[in-house]
């Protein structure tokens, strides 16, 4: 198998430093870039110092010149930065990975624009159990299509700045797809006061931040006389990284094109 060259945008953040350790586990990738925005603090450090290790591998905020070479690049940043990185892939033909969360629609246009050039993954969430969840979703939308209301809970840890969280976002459009229903026509954000009686088409979305809760997402479905939860739960962010690595393996016999995790996983 070839070892593939991954750089890692966002390298000291939590999901940076996790994907810096399940590299290192793998005898087929190896670290090729470790990159950080301007003014970091630890920028020009080697990147090993991030997990205890010895990697020889400076940290740098120069994209351009730090990213030809490698096949892939890791995306867990924020949109206006992925963006950007974006545009030097595009430019030098490398390859992305992008579990960024928080893109407007206008935004997730650009990434459809550069996948006419390059091979891009992009999906809110890289667990693969978070996956097969989606793909129960659809089956419990469709089969429990009348008489059932669909709430979504998710919770995150302090420091999440988007709400609700991609994952789900993309919850919400499995189940309104799989019941021909716009999600934007039906999903309901917030509540508070006198709202009047619930709309039985409604998709429902409940927020919560504290704590370092990693990533929980419960999907209700509530009918009468009963109640069906289909639940995930993220214990840490290995299982994002495995995911996201993965990701990178499937890239590799793709010219281009835009593709998510049901395409990795061969759920689609």
């Amino acid at each position: 198998m070839k070892t593939l060259n991954i750089a890692i945008a966002g390298s000291s953040g939590r999901m940076g430093r996790t994907l810096l350790k399940e590299i290192l586990k793998a005898p087929s990738l190896r670290l090729y870039a470790a990159l950080e925005q301007t003014g970091n603090s630890f920028l020009g450090k080697d990147a090993g110092e991030l997990i205890a290790a010895h990697l020889d591998i400076a940290i740098t905020d120069n994209f351009s010149t730090a990213l030809p070479g490698s096949d892939v690049l890791i995306d867990f940043t924020r949109p206006d930065g992925t963006l950007k990185h974006l545009l030097t892939c595009r430019t030098n033909g490398v390859k992305m990975v992008i579990g960024t969360t928080g893109f407007s629609s206008e935004q997730k246009k650009m990434l459809e624009t550069a996948s006419r050039d390059i091979a891009i993954v992009f999906a809110p969430n890289m667990s693969v159990g978070m996956n097969v969840t989606f793909k129960l979703l659809e089956i419990a939308a469709r089969t429990l299509n009348d008489g059932y209301d669909i709430e979504i809970i998710e919770a995150h840890h302090r420091h999440k700045e988007d709400a609700p969280s991609g994952t789900a976002l993309q919850m919400g459009e499995v189940m309104a797809q799989a019941l021909n229903r716009n999600l934007s026509d039906v999903a309901v954000y917030a509540r508070k006061g006198f709202t009047g009686e619930r709309k039985s088409s409604a998709i429902g979305f409940s927020s919560v931040r504290g704590g370092d809760i990693v990533g929980d997402h419960t999907v209700m479905f509530a009918g009468t006389g009963e109640r069906i939860d289909i639940s995930h739960k993220a214990n840490n962010r290995e299982t994002f990284a495995a995911g996201a690595l993965r990701a990178a393996h499937f890239l590799m016999n793709k010219k281009n094109g835009l593709f998510d995790m049901q395409d990795v996983l061969g759920l689609r």
